[in-house]
Protein backbone atom coordinates (compact mmCIF):
# COMPACT_ATOMS: atom_id res chain seq x y z
CA UNK A 1 0.00 0.00 0.00
CA UNK A 2 1.21 3.23 -0.40
CA UNK A 3 1.99 6.53 1.65
CA UNK A 4 -0.50 7.97 0.61
CA UNK A 5 -3.62 4.95 0.47
CA UNK A 6 -2.56 4.08 4.15
CA UNK A 7 -2.83 7.36 5.45
CA UNK A 8 -6.50 7.24 4.73
CA UNK A 9 -9.27 6.88 7.42
CA UNK A 10 -10.69 3.56 7.58
CA UNK A 11 -14.55 4.70 6.85
CA UNK A 12 -13.41 6.93 3.54
CA UNK A 13 -10.53 4.59 2.44
CA UNK A 14 -13.54 1.88 2.43
CA UNK A 15 -15.69 4.26 0.84
CA UNK A 16 -13.63 4.77 -2.24
CA UNK A 17 -12.43 1.42 -2.55
CA UNK A 18 -15.43 -0.02 -3.12
CA UNK A 19 -15.76 1.36 -6.64
CA UNK A 20 -12.32 0.12 -7.49
CA UNK A 21 -13.19 -2.78 -9.34
CA UNK A 22 -15.67 -0.95 -11.93
CA UNK A 23 -13.47 1.64 -12.28
CA UNK A 24 -10.78 -0.32 -13.05
CA UNK A 25 -13.28 -1.84 -15.68
CA UNK A 26 -14.03 1.44 -17.06
CA UNK A 27 -10.42 2.35 -17.33
CA UNK A 28 -8.94 -0.54 -18.95
CA UNK A 29 -11.50 0.46 -21.74
CA UNK A 30 -10.53 3.43 -22.26
CA UNK A 31 -7.18 2.38 -22.62
CA UNK A 32 -6.62 -0.69 -23.64
CA UNK A 33 -3.59 -1.63 -20.94
CA UNK A 34 -4.47 -3.48 -17.23
CA UNK A 35 -0.81 -1.54 -15.87
CA UNK A 36 -2.04 1.45 -17.38
CA UNK A 37 -6.14 1.34 -16.07
CA UNK A 38 -4.22 -0.10 -12.54
CA UNK A 39 -2.41 3.27 -12.58
CA UNK A 40 -5.61 5.85 -13.63
CA UNK A 41 -7.46 3.89 -10.64
CA UNK A 42 -4.63 4.75 -8.58
CA UNK A 43 -4.13 8.61 -9.36
CA UNK A 44 -8.66 8.75 -9.63
CA UNK A 45 -8.41 7.37 -6.03
CA UNK A 46 -5.61 9.72 -4.66
CA UNK A 47 -7.39 12.80 -6.14
CA UNK A 48 -10.64 11.57 -4.62
CA UNK A 49 -9.54 11.57 -1.43
CA UNK A 50 -7.35 14.61 -1.37
CA UNK A 51 -10.69 16.35 -2.56
CA UNK A 52 -12.82 14.14 -0.40
CA UNK A 53 -13.63 17.06 2.19
CA UNK A 54 -14.64 19.27 -0.58
CA UNK A 55 -17.51 16.77 -1.89
CA UNK A 56 -20.03 17.40 0.69
CA UNK A 57 -22.49 15.44 -1.34
CA UNK A 58 -22.64 17.72 -4.32
CA UNK A 59 -23.19 14.80 -6.71
CA UNK A 60 -23.40 10.76 -6.36
CA UNK A 61 -19.69 9.26 -5.14
CA UNK A 62 -20.20 7.07 -7.88
CA UNK A 63 -20.28 9.92 -10.71
CA UNK A 64 -17.57 12.65 -9.27
CA UNK A 65 -15.70 9.33 -9.25
CA UNK A 66 -16.49 8.84 -12.55
CA UNK A 67 -15.61 12.01 -14.08
CA UNK A 68 -12.54 11.90 -11.67
CA UNK A 69 -11.05 8.64 -13.99
CA UNK A 70 -12.94 9.56 -17.42
CA UNK A 71 -10.33 13.40 -17.09
CA UNK A 72 -7.19 11.56 -15.67
CA UNK A 73 -7.45 8.86 -18.81
CA UNK A 74 -8.45 11.24 -21.20
CA UNK A 75 -5.39 13.22 -20.08
CA UNK A 76 -3.02 9.65 -20.45
CA UNK A 77 -4.62 9.38 -23.65
CA UNK A 78 -3.95 13.02 -24.87
CA UNK A 79 -0.39 11.94 -26.18
CA UNK A 80 -0.76 8.18 -26.24
CA UNK A 81 -0.40 6.31 -29.38
CA UNK A 82 -3.97 4.08 -29.73
CA UNK A 83 -3.26 0.43 -28.50
CA UNK A 84 -3.76 -2.42 -30.97
CA UNK A 85 -3.26 -5.75 -32.06
CA UNK A 86 -1.23 -7.62 -35.06
CA UNK A 87 -4.13 -7.67 -37.06
CA UNK A 88 -4.66 -4.09 -36.78
CA UNK A 89 -1.15 -3.25 -38.45
CA UNK A 90 -0.91 -5.24 -41.20
CA UNK A 91 -1.57 -8.23 -43.58
CA UNK A 92 -1.09 -11.97 -41.96
CA UNK A 93 2.05 -13.30 -42.54
CA UNK A 94 2.77 -16.90 -43.78
CA UNK A 95 4.12 -20.10 -41.78
CA UNK A 96 7.47 -18.88 -43.41
CA UNK A 97 7.67 -15.26 -42.32
CA UNK A 98 10.15 -13.79 -40.15
CA UNK A 99 8.25 -13.30 -37.14
CA UNK A 100 10.01 -9.72 -36.84
CA UNK A 101 11.45 -7.41 -34.02
CA UNK A 102 9.55 -6.90 -31.12
CA UNK A 103 7.64 -3.97 -30.93
CA UNK A 104 7.48 -1.20 -27.31
CA UNK A 105 4.79 -1.99 -25.14
CA UNK A 106 2.78 0.95 -25.57
CA UNK A 107 1.74 -0.09 -28.91
CA UNK A 108 -0.21 -3.23 -27.76
CA UNK A 109 -4.06 -3.67 -26.35
CA UNK A 110 -2.95 -6.64 -23.51
CA UNK A 111 -5.10 -8.60 -21.42
CA UNK A 112 -6.61 -8.41 -17.83
CA UNK A 113 -7.62 -10.61 -14.90
CA UNK A 114 -11.28 -10.83 -14.76
CA UNK A 115 -10.61 -10.68 -10.95
CA UNK A 116 -9.54 -6.91 -11.27
CA UNK A 117 -12.81 -6.25 -13.54
CA UNK A 118 -15.60 -6.32 -10.13
CA UNK A 119 -18.91 -4.92 -11.58
CA UNK A 120 -21.36 -2.67 -9.17
CA UNK A 121 -24.48 -4.90 -9.88
CA UNK A 122 -24.43 -8.53 -10.36
CA UNK A 123 -27.41 -7.81 -12.51
CA UNK A 124 -24.83 -5.82 -15.53
CA UNK A 125 -22.25 -8.57 -15.25
CA UNK A 126 -22.78 -10.21 -18.55
CA UNK A 127 -22.58 -6.67 -20.43
CA UNK A 128 -19.83 -5.53 -17.84
CA UNK A 129 -17.86 -9.09 -19.56
CA UNK A 130 -18.66 -8.91 -22.64
CA UNK A 131 -17.78 -5.00 -23.25
CA UNK A 132 -13.97 -6.66 -21.65
CA UNK A 133 -13.46 -8.95 -24.38
CA UNK A 134 -10.60 -8.65 -26.67
CA UNK A 135 -12.12 -7.85 -29.73
CA UNK A 136 -14.21 -5.19 -28.46
CA UNK A 137 -11.67 -3.26 -26.60
CA UNK A 138 -9.85 -3.55 -29.65
CA UNK A 139 -12.71 -1.88 -31.32
CA UNK A 140 -12.91 0.92 -28.93
CA UNK A 141 -8.81 2.19 -29.33
CA UNK A 142 -10.60 3.41 -32.94
CA UNK A 143 -12.71 5.78 -31.28
CA UNK A 144 -11.36 9.02 -30.47
CA UNK A 145 -11.31 9.45 -26.62
CA UNK A 146 -14.44 11.48 -26.19
CA UNK A 147 -16.30 9.57 -28.41
CA UNK A 148 -14.98 6.22 -26.25
CA UNK A 149 -16.34 7.41 -23.19
CA UNK A 150 -19.53 8.58 -24.25
CA UNK A 151 -20.03 5.04 -25.63
CA UNK A 152 -18.69 3.29 -22.69
CA UNK A 153 -20.81 5.29 -20.50
CA UNK A 154 -23.79 4.98 -22.48
CA UNK A 155 -23.68 1.62 -24.17
CA UNK A 156 -21.94 -0.27 -21.24
CA UNK A 157 -22.84 1.70 -18.12
CA UNK A 158 -26.38 2.62 -19.22
CA UNK A 159 -25.78 6.18 -18.10
CA UNK A 160 -28.42 8.64 -19.74
CA UNK A 161 -27.18 11.22 -22.23
CA UNK A 162 -27.77 13.81 -19.76
CA UNK A 163 -25.74 12.38 -17.12
CA UNK A 164 -22.78 11.63 -19.36
CA UNK A 165 -23.44 15.53 -20.74
CA UNK A 166 -22.91 16.53 -17.04
CA UNK A 167 -19.57 14.67 -16.53
CA UNK A 168 -18.57 15.34 -19.70
CA UNK A 169 -19.29 19.01 -19.05
CA UNK A 170 -20.92 19.07 -22.81
CA UNK A 171 -24.35 19.11 -23.97
CA UNK A 172 -27.19 16.26 -24.81
CA UNK A 173 -27.39 17.02 -28.21
CA UNK A 174 -23.64 16.72 -28.41
CA UNK A 175 -23.17 13.47 -26.69
CA UNK A 176 -26.22 12.31 -28.60
CA UNK A 177 -23.94 12.91 -31.72
CA UNK A 178 -20.89 11.29 -30.33
CA UNK A 179 -22.34 8.33 -29.16
CA UNK A 180 -24.39 7.78 -33.28
CA UNK A 181 -20.57 8.47 -34.22
CA UNK A 182 -19.17 6.06 -31.74
CA UNK A 183 -21.85 3.00 -32.81
CA UNK A 184 -21.13 3.78 -36.92
CA UNK A 185 -17.36 2.74 -35.78
CA UNK A 186 -17.89 -0.35 -34.23
CA UNK A 187 -20.54 -1.49 -36.51
CA UNK A 188 -17.52 -1.88 -39.12
CA UNK A 189 -15.01 -3.22 -36.76
CA UNK A 190 -15.00 -7.20 -36.66
CA UNK A 191 -15.79 -8.15 -33.47
CA UNK A 192 -15.60 -11.98 -33.51
CA UNK A 193 -16.35 -14.71 -31.30
CA UNK A 194 -19.90 -16.01 -29.32
CA UNK A 195 -21.03 -13.24 -27.16
CA UNK A 196 -19.69 -13.38 -23.81
CA UNK A 197 -21.49 -16.81 -21.73
CA UNK A 198 -20.59 -19.16 -18.51
CA UNK A 199 -18.17 -21.79 -18.70
CA UNK A 200 -20.58 -24.64 -19.82
CA UNK A 201 -20.07 -28.68 -20.93
CA UNK A 202 -19.48 -27.77 -24.38
CA UNK A 203 -16.79 -25.50 -23.62
CA UNK A 204 -15.09 -27.31 -21.11
CA UNK A 205 -14.39 -30.15 -23.31
CA UNK A 206 -13.39 -28.01 -26.25
CA UNK A 207 -10.84 -26.49 -23.90
CA UNK A 208 -9.85 -30.28 -22.39
CA UNK A 209 -9.23 -31.23 -26.09
CA UNK A 210 -7.14 -28.00 -26.94
CA UNK A 211 -5.02 -28.39 -23.78
CA UNK A 212 -4.29 -32.01 -25.03
CA UNK A 213 -3.96 -31.64 -28.17
CA UNK A 214 -1.46 -28.92 -27.37
CA UNK A 215 0.34 -30.65 -25.03
CA UNK A 216 0.97 -33.70 -27.16
CA UNK A 217 1.61 -31.36 -29.85
CA UNK A 218 -0.92 -33.18 -31.78
CA UNK A 219 -1.39 -30.18 -34.55
CA UNK A 220 -3.79 -32.20 -36.83
CA UNK A 221 -5.80 -32.59 -33.69
CA UNK A 222 -5.53 -29.06 -32.78
CA UNK A 223 -6.47 -27.83 -36.50
CA UNK A 224 -10.10 -29.54 -35.62
CA UNK A 225 -10.83 -27.23 -32.89
CA UNK A 226 -9.95 -24.08 -35.05
CA UNK A 227 -12.41 -21.69 -36.86
CA UNK A 228 -11.75 -22.08 -40.89
CA UNK A 229 -10.79 -18.27 -40.39
CA UNK A 230 -8.77 -18.56 -37.18
CA UNK A 231 -5.81 -16.20 -36.25
CA UNK A 232 -3.14 -16.35 -34.27
CA UNK A 233 -1.31 -13.25 -33.00
CA UNK A 234 1.70 -13.09 -30.23
CA UNK A 235 2.33 -9.68 -28.76
CA UNK A 236 5.13 -7.76 -29.01
CA UNK A 237 5.83 -9.80 -32.21
CA UNK A 238 3.81 -8.10 -35.11
CA UNK A 239 3.76 -11.38 -37.56
CA UNK A 240 0.35 -12.53 -37.13
CA UNK A 241 -1.10 -16.20 -39.14
CA UNK A 242 -4.63 -16.84 -40.06
CA UNK A 243 -6.01 -20.33 -41.34
CA UNK A 244 -5.22 -23.75 -40.34
CA UNK A 245 -2.66 -24.87 -43.09
CA UNK A 246 -0.02 -21.55 -41.78
CA UNK A 247 -0.41 -22.31 -37.87
CA UNK A 248 0.02 -25.52 -38.28
CA UNK A 249 3.40 -25.40 -39.90
CA UNK A 250 4.12 -22.38 -37.87
CA UNK A 251 3.84 -24.87 -35.07
CA UNK A 252 6.07 -27.29 -36.59
CA UNK A 253 8.32 -24.75 -37.76
CA UNK A 254 8.83 -21.91 -36.11
CA UNK A 255 7.28 -21.91 -33.21
CA UNK A 256 8.48 -25.88 -32.57
CA UNK A 257 9.89 -24.73 -29.39
CA UNK A 258 6.30 -25.04 -28.30
CA UNK A 259 6.98 -29.10 -28.12
CA UNK A 260 6.61 -29.83 -24.61
CA UNK A 261 4.93 -27.10 -23.09
CA UNK A 262 2.37 -27.32 -20.36
CA UNK A 263 -0.55 -25.49 -19.80
CA UNK A 264 -2.52 -23.99 -16.56
CA UNK A 265 -5.86 -22.66 -16.83
CA UNK A 266 -7.02 -19.22 -16.16
CA UNK A 267 -9.20 -16.33 -17.78
CA UNK A 268 -8.49 -13.51 -19.14
CA UNK A 269 -11.09 -10.49 -20.25
CA UNK A 270 -14.28 -12.95 -19.67
CA UNK A 271 -12.63 -15.75 -21.94
CA UNK A 272 -10.33 -19.22 -21.18
CA UNK A 273 -6.99 -18.43 -21.11
CA UNK A 274 -3.94 -20.31 -19.96
CA UNK A 275 -0.50 -19.41 -18.49
CA UNK A 276 2.15 -21.17 -21.26
CA UNK A 277 5.71 -23.00 -20.37
CA UNK A 278 7.74 -24.33 -22.40
CA UNK A 279 10.26 -27.04 -21.61
CA UNK A 280 12.73 -23.98 -21.17
CA UNK A 281 10.09 -21.71 -18.78
CA UNK A 282 7.28 -19.79 -19.13
CA UNK A 283 6.71 -18.49 -22.60
CA UNK A 284 3.11 -16.88 -23.30
CA UNK A 285 -0.52 -16.20 -21.81
CA UNK A 286 -2.73 -17.35 -24.31
CA UNK A 287 -6.24 -16.48 -24.35
CA UNK A 288 -8.51 -18.03 -26.49
CA UNK A 289 -11.85 -16.47 -28.46
CA UNK A 290 -14.37 -19.24 -29.05
CA UNK A 291 -17.25 -19.00 -32.22
CA UNK A 292 -19.87 -21.68 -32.50
CA UNK A 293 -17.87 -24.37 -30.89
CA UNK A 294 -14.73 -23.94 -32.39
CA UNK A 295 -11.15 -21.44 -31.50
CA UNK A 296 -11.48 -18.45 -33.97
CA UNK A 297 -8.31 -16.34 -32.59
CA UNK A 298 -5.34 -17.50 -30.49
CA UNK A 299 -3.52 -14.35 -28.23
CA UNK A 300 -0.20 -15.07 -27.47
CA UNK A 301 1.36 -12.61 -25.27
CA UNK A 302 4.78 -12.74 -24.41
CA UNK A 303 5.21 -10.32 -21.61
CA UNK A 304 5.16 -13.01 -18.85
CA UNK A 305 7.75 -11.11 -16.62
CA UNK A 306 4.44 -8.68 -16.46
CA UNK A 307 1.81 -10.93 -16.89
CA UNK A 308 1.99 -13.77 -15.23
CA UNK A 309 2.48 -12.33 -11.82
CA UNK A 310 -0.89 -10.34 -12.92
CA UNK A 311 -2.85 -13.19 -13.48
CA UNK A 312 -1.24 -15.09 -10.21
CA UNK A 313 0.75 -17.26 -12.75
CA UNK A 314 3.95 -18.89 -11.42
CA UNK A 315 7.17 -17.68 -13.14
CA UNK A 316 8.07 -21.77 -12.62
CA UNK A 317 6.01 -24.58 -13.65
CA UNK A 318 5.14 -26.38 -10.70
CA UNK A 319 2.96 -29.06 -12.27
Amino acid sequence: MTDTAAALDEPAELRLEAFRGELTAYCYRMLGSAFEAEDAVQDTMIRAWRALDRFEGRAALRSWLYRIATNVCLTMLGSAQRRARPMDLGPPGTARSDPGEPLPENIWLGPIPDARLAVGDPADAAVAQESIRLAFVAALQHLPARQRAVLILREVLAWSAAEVAELLDTSVASVNSALQRARATLAEADLGGDTARPMDREQARLLDRYVAAFEGYDMAGLAALLHEDVTLNMPPLPLWLRGHADIRDWMLGTGSGCRGSRLVPTVANGMPAFGQYRTTGPWALTVLDISAGRIRTISNFLDVERLFPLFGLPLRYAG
